[in-house]
């Protein structure tokens, strides 16, 4: 039985005419798009002060780095449980039940800032992952009702939307503390009043506006005898496809996170003040976010895989820069500006590609594998790139970084083969 928003059951399903569904996709993308925006500041906020927080309550800058470090590994250990989710209840359940978990894990990192106590404060954090682990799901839910036509665009638009909450985040830091001070909350929590409220609105946007549940009615269109857009949602699965498509979006990710996490230290000892390192971060995170919904366009009109092949190009490009200019404050933001635009068109077209490589029973199964091994290569590139530019600088990791666009290149007649 259909209820007031739409068709819902496999009958139902198929009565979706070409209208009904292209009102409903963009109905769906809108909803994300605002959903990213809250999640980017909830977590842009929760990012700027993890640092200094883990550094004041253990009385070591050198653990500092393990806030950013536990948001990483419980973003890459709730991507599968949380698509698995997804498969089950659908993407409406699973994108709040990430926020509801990121939401206690802010509670948990405010009582242990009250309490002082480390251990506890690092638990927070991991759980705080869950929101980030949703946020990554959300530009696959775009692409649950798309059509091969708009798949990148719609994908990209939700990527896009991260540009606005990873800007506005940031900069409520000094509000935050101000409104800390006034509720009587620990030292510097302050900023965590906008987290939990742009968390709590989040919840509640999913849980009322993501209605019907996009991949719900996916799942049913494929097994129905949906004809013109609708049948278009359904595709043959492709799995050597799909396993590049993982490839190329780790990869990225990879050498973006290893280069990006080395550039501050890298400045920092060269002279750059910190107004110069926040402005290079800032145009770095411009070039991965700005330029997302060109990328989909490409992706839609040239193909996924030409689209990869292009921001690989963009990433040989920034190591190139990043190696040979490396004594330039210049060169440097000029090869952090490639770096995002090659992470983005690499990750707008992988993502793309995943998705309509994989059967319905299949997808957010590996949706959440693409998750996991984002995240778990983001953070072993940040761990690894510290040694390696200890041991050859910022020039040699640049270098090394190249090994690994190098095969995400070479591999991409592996996924053209599987047509």
């Amino acid at each position: 039985m259909a209820d007031a928003t739409g068709p819902t059951s496999a009958t139902d399903a198929a009565a979706y005419d070409d209208d009904a569904l292209a009102r409903l996709r963009r109905r769906t993308v809108g909803v994300l798009a605002s959903g990213q925006i809250l999640g980017g500041i909830a977590f842009g906020a929760t990012i700027s002060l993890g640092a200094v927080l883990a550094a004041d309550i253990s009385g070591d800058e050198a653990f500092s780095g393990l806030a950013t470090a536990l948001v990483t590994l419980g973003t890459a250990a709730l991507a599968v449980p949380l698509a698995a989710l997804a498969r089950r209840s659908g993407r409406r359940i699973a994108l709040a039940g990430g926020m509801l978990i990121a939401l206690v894990g802010v509670a948990v990192v405010i009582l242990a800032a009250g309490v002082r106590v480390f251990p506890l404060l690092l638990a927070g954090f991991a759980l705080i992952g869950a929101g980030q682990a949703a946020n990554l799901q959300s530009r696959f839910a775009a692409v649950d009702l798309a059509t091969a036509a708009s798949r990148g665009r719609d994908l990209s638009l939700v990527v896009w939307a991260t540009t606005i909450g990873a800007v506005l985040g940031p900069n409520l830091v000094g509000p935050g503390e101000a409104l800390g001070d006034a509720l009587g909350m620990p030292p510097l929590t302050g900023p965590y009043v906008f987290t939990v409220v742009a968390q709590i609105l989040a919840v509640a946007l999913y849980l009322a506006a993501l209605r019907p549940d996009p991949l719900l009615v996916a799942t049913r269109i494929a097994g129905s005898a949906a004809t013109g857009a609708a049948a278009g949602i359904a595709r043959a699965d492709r799995p050597r496809a799909a396993a590049y498509a993982i490839v190329a979006i780790a990869g990225a990710h990879g050498v973006m996170v290893a280069v990006m996490a080395m550039t501050p230290v890298h400045l920092l000892h060269h002279g750059a003040d910190l107004e110069i390192i926040g402005l290079t971060i800032s145009l770095h995170i411009a070039g991965m976010y700005a330029l997302a919904p060109v990328f989909g366009v490409l992706a839609d009109r040239l193909g996924r895989i030409p689209t990869i092949l292009l921001g690989q190009a963009l990433l040989t490009a920034a190591l190139l820069t990043a190696a040979v200019g490396q004594e330039s404050g210049a060169a440097v933001t000029v090869a952090l500006v490639l770096l995002g635009l090659g992470w983005s068109a690499s990750t707008v077209a992988g993502s793309t590609l995943l998705t309509e490589s994989s059967a319905e029973s299949l997808r957010t199964r590996r949706q959440g594998r693409s998750d996991l091994a984002m995240s778990l290569v983001g953070g072993l590139g940040a761990i690894g790139a510290g040694f390696v530019l200890g041991a050859i600088g910022y020039g040699g990791l640049a270098l090394v970084a190249l090994i690994v666009v190098a095969a995400v290149t070479v591999l991409a007649p592996y996924a053209r083969a599987a047509r």
